[in-house]
């Protein structure tokens, strides 16, 4: 027998909204409400696609986390090989004289975007940037970006240098949940480093100087790819990430990440309804000491929807009763579907305020009875 009950509450649980009529002139885009783990917008978003210098995210990445590790140190120097010294495109006009610092070499990367930087951090980590691309493409397969391959380190055009949008926006999501001592590099608006390039020393990422809470993270430009450029802002104790590739021009890519941003953060709406511990409904005990069990929520709720449609929200309970004692505290009991106009139906598990034991002889006859009537009483309605 299953009980079915409606309720206006919501959930906290990765969920995937559709674009709601928001068309972007990207030719790829991945948009993420990383506060509450939501998609807001996908187009295109598992393309393989050159990817430019927003791949430098991931030699980014692999630094980081060679720092986390203790394997190098912010003050650890490097040195420049002529391999390094060579590359073109935008640089650090780095020489085999130089020694950059590890702190030196990451404003390097995000700030002036440079290529012979990201070389030195391949090198300076495994050696050669070869090997260094063997261990960003194995590395990519453990964080689940199943969309990226890799030849070198600075995102310079090879056929093998590939990313989508989707496995950008996680990696960006990634470098501000797991390295927040770390994340702010990516605001860092100049870096005159040197005082090589006074011209080349402030940040191409359009999103720092618009005032709208943007603190990252790197643009990207190649013939074959089009403008693109990985953003963040935060609003309000909310994080949206940005992911757009494509754009015919960087006035295009700048204006297409703002108005994204400003849809994102105005057409959805956070809010918590009910926290943990919330009673949403009982069930008939079968068989226990108690003939009845409160259904309760196992994590506070909160949820991002969509401001036309805050106040549309209905939670439908399905569970089989009777429920077979015994049953502890806090077993999975039943689940609760939530649905929000424009949005895709999510499940959240609903668990049991309090244990639960098997009854005595007297209770479970009391309670085999009652359940017998009610059997018989279904069948002769029937």
């Amino acid at each position: 027998m299953i009980l079915r009950l409606a309720a206006l509450i919501v959930l906290a649980l990765t969920v995937a909204l559709p674009a709601r009529a928001f068309e972007t002139r990207a030719k790829a885009a991945w948009v993420y409400d990383v506060s509450t783990g939501t998609v807001l917008l996908e187009k295109n978003a598992h393309e393989k696609l050159p990817p430019a210098s927003m791949s430098k995210l991931m030699t980014i990445n692999m630094l980081f986390e060679a720092l986390r590790d203790g394997r190098v140190n912010l003050d650890d120097r490097f040195p420049v090989s002529s391999h390094a010294k060579s590359m073109q495109g935008s640089t650090m006009f780095l020489n085999e004289t130089d020694r950059p610092t590890v702190e030196e070499l990451i404003k390097g990367i995000v700030v002036l975007s440079g290529n012979d930087a990201c070389v030195v951090v391949a090198e300076g980590l495994a050696g050669t940037e070869e090997a260094f691309a063997r261990q960003m493409n194995e590395r990519a397969k453990a964080l689940g970006m199943t969309d990226s391959t890799f030849a070198n380190a600075s995102g310079w055009p090879n056929p093998n240098q590939r990313m989508s949008m989707h496995d950008l926006g996680i990696l960006a999501a990634r470098l501000i949940r797991e390295f927040p001592e770390y994340y702010g590099y990516f605001g860092l608006t100049e870096f005159p480093y040197d005082n090589r390039a006074p011209d080349n020393r402030f940040n191409r990422n359009p999103l720092l100087k618009l005032g709208i809470g943007a603190d990252g993270l790197k643009t990207g430009h190649t013939e074959e790819s089009g403008y693109g450029l990985v953003g963040s802002a935060i609003q309000n104790g909310r994080r949206i990430v940005v992911v757009i590739t494509g754009m015919a021009t960087d006035r295009e890519r700048s204006q297409e990440a703002e108005r994204i941003l400003n849809w994102a953060f105005r057409e959805f709406v956070q809010k918590t309804v009910a926290t943990k511990g919330t009673r949403i409904t009982d069930a008939d005990v079968w068989m226990g000491s108690k003939t009845k069990v409160g259904l309760v929520l196992d994590q506070d709720l909160s949820m991002l929807l969509p401001s036309l449609a805050q106040d549309k929200l209905k939670a439908e309970v399905a569970f089989t009763t009777p429920i077979e004692a015994p049953i502890a505290e806090g077993q999975k009991l039943a689940e609760m579907t939530i649905t929000v106009p424009g949005m895709e139906p999510t499940t959240v598990p609903l668990v049991a305020d309090q244990p639960v034991a098997k009854g005595g002889f007297a209770s479970r006859m009391k309670t085999a009875f009652g359940v017998l009537t009610q059997r018989a009483l279904v069948a002769i309605g029937s």
